[in-house]
Parts: structure tokens; C-alpha cells; sequence
């Protein structure tokens, strides 16, 4: 089974989808292949980012009301063991150059792990994910090789690749992530429950 997975690093919600869906394949235990899929919440964030607060007034209209969705991503969070520290994020990315490195490390088998590493770094560690320093660290700590990291993230490799798998995206009429989308035939949005991601991947075993 092909699973499609539309995401984006600085979407907690994708995090807790991740956690999620790994429970819920645990369960089945069938043979799944996911991809995951490019998709900017932010495709007009200045390449530098933006300082969080800022961000986050703008979004939301005011911290209070990001306050509220925030306790249930902490809650949440707690259930996947995923230990939210949004105190330590002070500015929001654009991801651009780390979807580049998530199609790269696709390329290279090790997709998942630098995913997990991308999530770990902003979510739990607080770091830069727009920096090239930053994300090439953490896909050295996936096990790629730093060079030819580098030399991938100073390129223009992927560039097309990736807006085109955006553009995908898109045109499925996708406005939120986590969006996935199994064998091609069965779409969930959202971070759903594992029960109900298991139920999903039984009904598309059957259409197969």
C-alpha cells in the first residue's frame, strides 16, 4: 500500500498525524510505503521568517486565541509523547528548503528519519528550520551524508520537483495538512484518531 502523506514542518498537527499513523500501522501490520508530500501553510513567508510572535498575532488575531489551540496540541501531544516546547520557537520559517531536503532524502532512502528529525528540531528543540546550517545538521544526523547535503541545499536540485508535487497538492483542493491520501483512492484530512486511520487503511486494502 502507497501512502501520500501532504505535510508541513512548523504544522504541529502533522506531528501528532505521524505519531498517529505509526500506531495505527503498528496495528495492522501490513507492508506501507509513505511518501511524504510538500505542502507551504506559508508560500509567501519571507526567506528569513518571521519572528513567532509576530506570526502567530497575525494568524490567529491575537496570542490568546492561539493560547486555546495550543493546550490542545499539549494535550494532544502528551498523548503521542511528543513534548511540545512552542516557549523555545522564536521565529516561524519559511520550509521551503526543508521540503527540498525531505524530497532529497526520499532520494536516498531515509525520508522518515529526516522528517522526524525536521519535527524534533522546531517543535521540541526550538531551532531554525529555514536555516541551511540548521537542516543540514539534521539530516547528517539522519544519516546523510553533510556534503553532498550541502552541496544539494546550495543547488537548485528538487526545486521543480517539489513545487510540482505542491501543485498536486493544490489541485486535490487540499487547504489543510495533514492530508493523506492512500493507494490514490482514499483521502483523510486532518490528524485523525489511529482508530480511525486503521479503519481507512482496511477499506482500502479491500479495494485493492
Amino acid at each position: 500500500m502507497q501512502i501520500d502523506i501532504y505535510s508541513d514542518i512548523v504544522c504541529p498537527w502533522c506531528y501528532v498525524g505521524k505519531r498517529r499513523l505509526e500506531r495505527a500501522l503498528a496495528s495492522v501490520g501490513r507492508n506501507v510505503h509513505v511518501t511524504w508530500r510538500p505542502f507551504q501553510l506559508n508560500p509567501t513567508m519571507p526567506l528569513d521568517g518571521m519572528d513567532r510572535t509576530t506570526y502567530l498575532k497575525a494568524k490567529f488575531g491575537s496570542l490568546e486565541a492561539f493560547g486555546q489551540m495550543e493546550e490542545r496540541l499539549l494535550a494532544s501531544g502528551a498523548e503521542e509523547r511528543i513534548p511540545f516546547a512552542f516557549e523555545k520557537i522564536q521565529r516561524t520559517p519559511n520550509t521551503f528548503a526543508a521540503h527540498r531536503l525531505v524530497w532529497y532524502a526520499a532520494q536516498q532512502g531515509k525520508q522518515d528519519g529526516v522528517v522526524e528529525g525536521l519535527f524534533r528540531a522546531y517543535f521540541l528543540g526550538g531551532r531554525d528550520i529555514g536555516d541551511v546550517k540548521t537542516i543540514t545538521h539534521v539530516a547528517a544526523e539522519a544519516g546523510l551524508d553533510r556534503g553532498e547535503t550541502e552541496e544539494f541545499l546550495a543547488g537548485d536540485k528538487g526545486v521543480v520537483e517539489v513545487k510540482g508535487e505542491e501543485a498536486i497538492g493544490r489541485r486535490l483542493g487540499i487547504s489543510g495538512v495533514p492530508y493523506f491520501v492512500l493507494n490514490g483512492r482514499v483521502s483523510i484530512s486532518g490528524a485523525q484518531s489511529p482508530d480511525i486511520l486503521v479503519s481507512a487503511l482496511q477499506q482500502t486494502q479491500k479495494q485493492s
